[in-house]
């Protein structure tokens, strides 16, 4: 089981909304330079976080893109899911009406705990939590340099 480059790379972007937020919106420009990320994959990412209502953009000369919340208040699950779609490693897990045999099957028991490990893994990293990880990164990377 991976994550996709989608789960992956917004991730990144919504670390670096976190980080060069603060001062007003931020440029995907900007963002696909600092991650090494093409500007038009970021692209296709931006609606999706969009209309899970993560970031919002603003339009014009002095546009870009924004956090619609805290970073405090996004989680790693909400990155993720709001560009994979649900977070579960079997359909029978999410949907129990798919399988006749959920009632009777010990897999579906451990796929079950499996996801719920998974979503409080996720959970449990804030997307402030991730930038101050950053933070620590890159001030470890310029002390090196």
């Amino acid at each position: 089981m991976k994550l996709s480059t989608k789960g992956r790379y917004s991730a990144r972007l919504m670390i670096d909304l976190a980080l060069n937020g603060a001062k007003g919106p931020v440029l995907l420009k900007d963002i696909a330079r600092r991650q090494d990320i093409s500007e038009k994959y970021l692209g296709h990412l931006v609606p999706l976080l969009k209309n899970a209502g993560l970031i919002n953009a603003t339009r014009g000369a002095k546009g870009g893109f924004t956090l619609a919340f805290s970073a405090q208040q996004i989680t790693l699950k909400d990155i993720i899911a709001a560009v994979e779609g649900p977070i579960c490693l079997v359909g029978c897990v999410e949907n129990p009406s798919a399988c006749r045999k959920v009632s009777t099957c010990a897999a579906h028991d451990f796929w079950g705990e499996a996801t719920q490990a998974i979503l409080k893994v996720l959970e449990s990293f804030t997307l402030e939590s991730m930038a101050d990880r950053q933070r620590v990164k890159l001030e470890t990377l310029n002390y090196i340099i």
